[in-house]
């Protein structure tokens, strides 16, 4: 069966950096798109970014854009986001899923956390 499986999250000061990873299982990973989403602490699911299945092509949410890289590897079966110069609003669980506009699994997810 499908598995997503979110790895990296932890507490971490603000500027910091941190790379949450996202092992996949259970289908063909290379043949589809994923994505990062994130909800913070008492508020609803926000898109974060979005790989094509082959890597190439990216989006991100402005709020991210700059600081977070996501990325693929597709021999792994492994979906990337490197996260950088993170801010307090960054606190959030975490989760991949997959699909372009819309996910159909997601994992457990992984908490970051900005420490004050």
């Amino acid at each position: 069966q499908v598995q997503l499986v979110e790895s990296g999250g932890g507490l971490v000061q603000p500027g910091g950096s941190l790379r949450l990873s996202c092992a996949a299982s259970g289908f063909t990973f290379s043949s589809y798109p994923m994505r990062w989403v994130r909800q913070a602490p008492g508020k609803g699911l926000e898109w974060v970014s979005s790989i094509d299945s082959g890597g190439s092509i990216t989006n991100y949410a402005d709020s991210v854009k700059g600081r977070f890289t996501i990325s693929r590897d597709n021999a792994k079966n492994t979906l990337y986001l490197q996260m950088g110069s993170l801010k307090p609003e960054d606190t959030a669980v975490y989760y991949c899923g997959r699909g372009l506009y819309a996910m159909d699994y997601w994992g457990k997810g992984t908490l970051v956390t900005l420490s004050p």
